[in-house]
């Protein structure tokens, strides 16, 4: 999916939620939806990775070619520097 359909998406769900077609939470899911086939198109055929762990880290989601990879890509999303962190957040990471 290219920017131009994400978007396209994104404005339909919109639409849908304004006019009443769409409760919030289905808007939500659609509006995911879309950013998620967007986010692993873009990459190309790497994978999506959620970390489960401490704060900050719980949670977040990232699409990376490998664990090592999505590691690093968490830990930048969330701010923190492993080589200046003495003591960063514990986190392992499922493939979505």
């Amino acid at each position: 999916m290219d920017r131009i359909s994400a978007l396209r998406n994104v404005e339909d769900a919109l639409r849908a939620f304004e006019n009443g077609e769409e409760d919030l939470s289905g808007t939500e899911r659609r509006v995911a939806a879309v950013l998620r086939t967007y986010a692993t198109d873009f990459d190309g055929e790497d994978d999506v990775f959620r970390a489960v762990g401490d704060p900050p880290i719980d949670g977040r989601v990232v699409v990376a070619p490998s664990k090592p990879a999505a590691r690093e890509r968490v830990l930048a999303a969330a701010g923190i520097d492993p080589a200046t962190d003495d003591d960063p957040p514990a986190f392992d990471l499922e493939r979505v």
